[in-house]
């Protein structure tokens, strides 16, 4: 099924393209489920725990995994599942997806309207497709290897592409945790870099990338996430033609941190978080 990967470009397509939309038009039917499963609970009385890292869990995030986890093995025999709430499945399979069943879990207990249910899917390690869908927000993006990064669905999709700016200092800088960012040592200039900046906001989470594909912002600035958080997010802004690295520069989406860029000002950004000034 697959194509042999192109030893020049390590994001080259690895499945046919008939066969990726395919997988994307799957992907939008059960992000569809898990909209109304998400909405269906949302400002409502749902139980929440505590998980051992701190975090919170929802009988929704739960129930939308769970749900997630069965679609894709019905559509996608013996492929890999990595995800949020129910660990990882046949983490040696060719085909791999990544599941969020819920970014912004406490932003969705608090009722704020920004959480997402975020899919990507990794062929021999490449990731080759995203969705991402935030259903209270009426927001859906999705990318897929050569087709591009495209905001909604059908014919109310638009293609979306990153921003032109070429400096620090007249770009819009976002980050998820401030106090996260900073007390994980691997960002000492990330306060100097954000005052150097023309406005910085901390909108976390998967919106950030998303505003980064769509031109809205420059950069996106996190620590402390995990692969099934910046799958989507990844496949996405480098689609829209933006870059995505831990702060070191490596790409890879199961490092201690991520910065999502519009690839202009890419290497100068990790050049100053990396120094305190």
């Amino acid at each position: 099924m697959t194509n042999p990967p192109s030893s020049a470009d390590p994001r080259a397509p690895r499945v046919p393209t008939a066969e990726l939309l395919r997988w994307r038009d799957k992907a939008l039917e059960i992000c569809d489920e898990a909209d109304r499963l998400a909405l269906a609970g949302f400002r409502r009385d749902v139980r929440v725990s505590t998980k051992p890292d701190r975090s919170l869990v929802t009988e929704v995030d739960q129930l939308i995994e769970h749900t997630i986890r069965a679609r894709l093995e019905a559509e996608f025999t013996g492929c890999g599942i990595v995800g949020e709430e129910e660990g990882t499945e046949r983490a040696g399979a060719s085909v791999c997806w990544y599941v969020d069943p819920i970014d912004g879990t406490h932003n969705f207990v608090r009722g704020v309207p920004i959480f997402a249910t975020l899919l990507a899917a990794a062929v021999d390690g490449e990731l080759q497709l995203a969705v991402v869908s935030a259903p209270a927000l009426r927001e859906r993006w999705m990318a897929w290897r050569g087709g591009g990064a495209w905001r909604g669905v059908g014919r109310e999709a638009t293609r979306i592409a990153v921003s032109s700016v070429g400096t620090i200092e007249e770009s819009q800088l976002l980050y998820g945790s401030r106090t996260e960012d900073m007390r994980s040592g691997a960002m000492p200039g990330l306060d100097a870099t954000l005052a150097e900046a023309w406005r910085e906001r901390g909108f976390g989470d998967f919106w950030g990338y998303m505003l980064v594909a769509e031109g809205a912002a420059e950069a996106m600035i996190e620590t402390g996430a995990h692969p099934w958080d910046w799958a989507a997010p990844l496949v996405i802004v480098e689609e829209a033609g933006g870059r995505f690295t831990t702060v070191t520069g490596e790409r890879a989406i199961d490092g201690a941190s991520a910065v999502a860029t519009n690839g202009q000002i890419h290497e100068e950004l990790l050049q100053r978080l990396r120094v305190r000034r």
